[in-house]
C-alpha cells in the first residue's frame, strides 16, 4: 500500500479500497481531515462537557444509579463510624412480646412504657408508632360492644351501668395523659395518592412551625407534596407534637435521602426526627434559607437555621443521610427491660426513639450499609446527623464546577499521555489518573461529608480513553505500524524509533531535501556471475547484501533499493539528519573494510570480489514515486545521478570510494580526504572535484612529504607541464607504489603525445 496514502492518517481506514482517489483527496484536504488523536481527545472532552450541560438538571436514571453505587462503595470503604451516643432506641422486640403478650399491646401497657421512659428525663421521646384507631383492648371498648347485655330486662345490671363505665380506665386517655405537656413527638403517616378521603380540617400539630418567607409562598419551594395525613386518634393528640414517619426509596429501593419537611395543605410539616430535634433544641421556629433563584416559579433551598445554627439540605429540603453503619449501630434497649426498670438509667438526657423490631412487625428497609435495617434506626441515623450537623452535603454548584474542570484537565492529560508517551506509560498514567480522581473524591470530598456525583466524570474520561485509543490504533497506530514495516528493514532501529516517537518528522510527500546518496557496486560482476550457478549466486548476494545493509542501517542510513548487484542508500531522509554526509562516509569506509575482511568468503568464480562506492550530497526530490497502483519512497534528481557516476568512476581511478566536493564540504574535517581529480562527466557541464576518504590508518598522509610531492605534481599537471608532472608521478609510484600515481603518469605521457586543447584547465573529461 502507498506510503503517502498511509500518511493521510484518518483517510486510510475509510478509503482503503480506493487508494488512488483517496491519495488525491488527502493531498488537497489533509489539513482539514487530519486531526490527531490528541485533538480527538480534546473534542471528546468538550463534547462531554456539552452533554453534561444538557443533562445537568435532569440526570438520566442510569447515571444517578451509578452515582449511588459509587456512594455505596465509599460507605463500604469508610466502614461504620461512632454515633454521637445521644440517640437510644427503646425496642419492642421478641423478648418484650414474649413477656408482655402479642402485638398490639393495650394502650395502658404503652402508657406504662411511656411513663417509665419520660420519668428517666430524656431530652425528647419520639414514637415510631401510629395510633390511628382506638384501643380495642380497653374494657370500655369491650363493654361498649356488649351494651345489650346490660339493657336486658331482669339482668339487674342496667341500673349500675353508668357507675361501672365511670370506674373503668380509658387506656387511650391514660396514654394521652402521660404524653400531655411532655417532650414527646408522635409519629403519623402521609398519603401521597389521592383517595378522596381528605379532611381539610385534619392537620398534624407542630410545636415549632416554619417561619414564612418574605415575598414567597412555601409552594415555591420544591418540597415533596402529600395529599393527606393519617393521624393518631384525638385522645393522644392533646399534648406534644407530631412528625411524619414516611421513608423514601431511590430507584434501587434504598433509603439515601430523607425529606426533613413535606408540603401538606401549602404548609411544610417536619419529619419525626426533625420534630424531635426541634423539640429538644428549639427556642425559636426554624427559618428556611433559600439559595439563588433559578427560575420564576421555584426557589431552591440551601438549608435551615435553628437557634442561629445553619443546617445544610439539598435544593428540595432533603437530608443526604450520613449513615453511621449497618443495623444495630445504635444502642437498643428492650422495652421489657424499661418496663421492669433495669435500663432506664440509659435514657437520661437522650433522644429516645420507641419502635418495634419484632419478627413480622418490622418495616425493614435497604441502605448503603445493610440490605435490612429497621425503620426506627433510619430515624435514629437522621436524628444523629442533625445532632452532629454532619449530614452529607450534595452541592450542585460544586459538582458542576468539579465535573467541568476534571473532564477538561484530566481529559487533556489522559489524551496527552496516550498520544505522546509510550503505550505502557500512557496506560499506566491513565490508570493513575482514574485512581487519583477516585482517591480525591473519597478523601477530599466524601470523608469531609461532601457528596459529589463522579460517575459522569468516569464515563467521560472512559470515552476520552476509548476515542484516543481507537484513534491511535486506527490512525496513529496504523501510521506507526506502516513506518515500522516500511523502514525497519532499511534504516536503523534508532531512526525507526525516532519516527515512531515523532511521526510528524516523517514527510512522505515529495519534498526537496538535502541528502547524501551512496551507490555501491561489485566490479566485473557480470563476468564473475557468468560462471556461477543461480543457487550459488543467490546465496552469495543474500550474504553480501546482508553484510552491507547491516552497516548502512548501523550508521542510520536508509537502504533505498537493490539494483542487481548494486546497493543504493540515502542519508537525511525520511528523517532529517544534519550529519548525513559524515554518517554516509563512515558507512562507506566500514563497508570497504568489511568486504576486505570477508575476502575469503565473499567470492565469485573462486575470486574475491571488489567493490566501488560513490557518494554525493545535495538537494534531491524525496518522496513517493510511481503509478496509482504502486508507490516507492525514493530520491530523484541530478545529485542522485552524480552519486551513481561517482561509483562508476571508481573503475577508472584505483580507489574504492569516491566522494564529491559537496560531500567533502559537509564533513567539516571529521574525515581526512585525499584530492583525486577534477572531472567533467557526461551530461554535466559543471566541474566535479573528486576526493577519496581515508581510513584512520592513512589519515596522516596529508602531512607527509609524499602528499606534498603529490600536490606539486598535480600543480605541474594543471599548468600543462606534463614532462615534470610525469617525472614526479613516476618517482612517487616507484617509491610508494600507489596505483593512482601510475594512472596520472600514464595520463601525462598521453598528453605529451596528444596535448589537450588550449582551453583545457586541468579538468578531465570522462565519456
Amino acid at each position: 500500500m502507498s506510503q503517502k496514502f498511509m500518511r493521510s492518517g484518518r483517510l486510510n481506514s475509510v478509503f482503503l479500497p480506493f487508494a488512488p482517489a483517496a491519495i488525491m483527496i488527502s493531498q488537497s484536504l489533509q489539513s482539514i481531515l487530519r486531526p490527531s488523536a490528541f485533538k480527538a481527545g480534546l473534542l471528546t472532552c468538550i463534547s462531554c462537557c456539552l452533554i453534561y450541560f444538557c443533562i445537568n438538571h435532569n440526570k438520566p436514571e442510569f447515571i444517578s444509579s451509578l452515582d449511588n453505587k459509587l456512594t455505596d462503595f465509599m460507605f463500604y470503604l469508610r466502614g461504620a463510624e461512632p454515633s454521637s451516643g445521644s440517640v437510644v432506641i427503646v425496642d419492642i422486640d421478641e423478648k418484650s412480646l414474649s413477656e408482655y403478650g402479642q402485638w398490639p399491646w393495650p394502650r395502658n401497657l404503652l402508657a406504662e412504657l411511656a411513663e417509665k421512659v419520660l420519668s428517666a428525663k430524656p431530652a425528647v421521646v419520639g414514637f415510631d408508632l401510629i395510633f390511628a384507631e382506638k384501643d380495642r383492648c380497653t374494657p370500655l371498648a369491650i363493654l361498649g360492644q356488649h351494651q345489650d347485655i346490660f339493657s336486658q330486662p331482669g339482668s339487674g345490671l342496667s341500673s349500675d351501668l353508668n357507675a361501672i363505665l365511670s370506674s373503668i380506665t380509658d387506656y387511650d386517655k391514660s396514654l394521652g395523659d402521660i404524653l400531655d405537656n411532655s417532650k414527646s413527638v408522635q409519629g403519623y403517616s402521609l398519603l401521597f395518592r389521592e383517595d378522596f378521603l381528605k379532611n381539610e380540617a385534619s392537620e398534624p400539630y407542630v410545636a415549632h412551625p416554619v417561619e414564612p418567607f418574605t415575598g414567597w409562598d412555601f409552594e415555591n419551594i420544591q418540597f415533596i407534596a402529600a395529599y393527606r395525613p393519617i393521624l393518631n386518634i384525638a385522645e393522644l393528640r392533646r399534648g406534644g407534637s407530631e412528625g411524619f414517619l414516611n421513608l423514601f426509596h431511590d430507584e434501587n429501593s434504598k433509603v439515601r435521602k430523607a425529606p426533613l419537611f413535606v408540603l401538606l395543605n401549602k404548609t411544610p410539616y417536619p419529619s419525626l426526627a426533625m420534630e424531635m430535634f426541634m423539640t429538644a433544641k428549639t427556642i425559636r421556629s426554624p427559618k428556611l434559607v433559600p439559595g439563588p433563584q433559578q427560575s420564576r416559579r421555584f426557589l431552591p433551598l440551601q438549608g435551615f437555621v435553628i437557634n442561629d445554627t445553619f443546617y445544610r439540605t439539598d435544593d428540595y429540603g432533603r437530608l443526604e443521610i450520613n449513615f453511621r453503619g449497618p443495623s444495630n449501630t445504635f444502642l437498643y434497649l428492650s422495652a421489657s427491660n424499661i418496663l421492669n426498670g433495669t435500663e432506664t438509667a440509659y435514657l437520661s438526657g437522650k433522644y429516645v426513639l420507641v419502635g418495634i423490631t419484632a419478627s413480622g412487625m418490622i418495616d425493614q428497609v435497604r441502605t448503603p450499609f445493610s440490605s435490612q435495617m429497621p425503620g426506627v434506626e433510619i430515624h435514629a441515623n437522621i436524628l444523629d446527623n442533625l445532632i452532629r450537623n454532619d449530614g452529607l452535603i450534595s452541592d450542585k454548584t460544586l459538582e458542576n464546577q468539579l465535573t467541568y474542570t476534571i473532564i477538561l484537565i484530566a481529559g487533556l492529560a489522559l489524551s496527552g499521555s496516550l498520544v505522546f508517551l509510550h503505550p505502557f506509560i500512557g496506560l499506566s498514567i491513565s490508570g493513575l489518573l482514574f485512581l487519583l480522581i477516585a482517591a480525591g473524591n473519597y478523601f477530599l470530598l466524601f470523608l469531609e461529608n461532601n457528596l459529589v456525583g463522579f460517575s459522569f466524570i468516569y464515563l467521560a474520561l472512559t470515552a476520552v480513553f476509548l476515542v484516543v485509543t481507537l484513534c491511535n490504533y486506527f490512525f496513529e497506530g496504523r501510521k506507526r505500524l506502516f513506518i515500522k514495516r516500511a523502514f525497519s528493514h532499511y534504516v536503523s532501529p534508532a531512526v525507526v524509533g525516532e519516527l515512531l516517537k515523532n511521526p510528524e518528522k516523517l514527510n512522505l510527500l515529495v519534498d526537496n531535501r538535502e541528502v547524501t546518496v551512496l551507490f555501491c557496486d561489485i566490479r566485473n560482476f557480470t563476468t564473475l556471475a557468468e560462471n556461477t550457478s543461480p543457487a550459488e549466486l543467490s546465496l552469495f548476494l543474500n550474504s553480501y547484501f546482508s553484510l552491507l545493509t547491516d552497516i548502512i542501517i548501523k550508521h542510520n542510513g536508509m537502504v533505498d533499493k537493490f539494483i542487481g548487484d548494486a546497493i543504493m542508500a540515502v542519508w537525511g531522509t525520511p528523517l532529517q539528519d544534519p550529519e548525513h554526509a559524515s554518517k554516509a562516509v563512515h558507512a562507506a569506509l566500514e563497508m570497504a573494510a568489511a568486504v576486505a575482511a570477508h575476502r575469503d568468503t565473499l567470492q565469485l568464480s573462486g575470486q574475491p570480489v571488489r567493490i566501488g562506492i560513490g557518494i554525493n550530497s545535495g538537494l534531491v526530490s524525496a518522496g513517493n514515486f510511481g503509478c496509482s497502483r504502486r508507490f516507492d519512497y525514493t530520491v530523484l534528481g541530478d545529485n542522485v545521478n552524480l552519486a551513481s557516476r561517482m561509483e562508476g568512476l571508481t573503475r577508472y581511478y584505483p580507489v574504492t570510494i569516491l566522494i564529491t566536493q559537496q560531500t567533502r564540504a559537509l564533513l567539516k574535517r571529521s574525515i581526512t580526504c585525499r584530492y583525486i581529480d577534477a572531472v567533467r562527466v557526461k551530461g554535466r557541464v559543471k566541474t566535479v572535484e573528486l576526493y577519496e576518504p581515508l581510513e584512520k590508518e592513512k589519515s596522516t598522509l596529508l602531512g607527509t612529504q609524499e602528499y606534498s610531492q603529490y600536490l606539486e605534481a598535480l600543480e605541474y599537471y594543471r599548468t600543462r607541464d606534463f614532462q615534470k608532472a610525469a617525472l614526479y608521478f613516476d618517482n612517487l609510484f616507484k617509491t610508494h607504489g600507489d596505483p593512482l600515481y601510475h594512472m596520472y603518469r600514464q595520463r601525462c605521457l598521453s598528453f605529451i603525445t596528444s596535448p589537450p586543447t588550449l582551453l583545457w584547465s586541468g579538468v578531465y573529461q570522462h565519456s
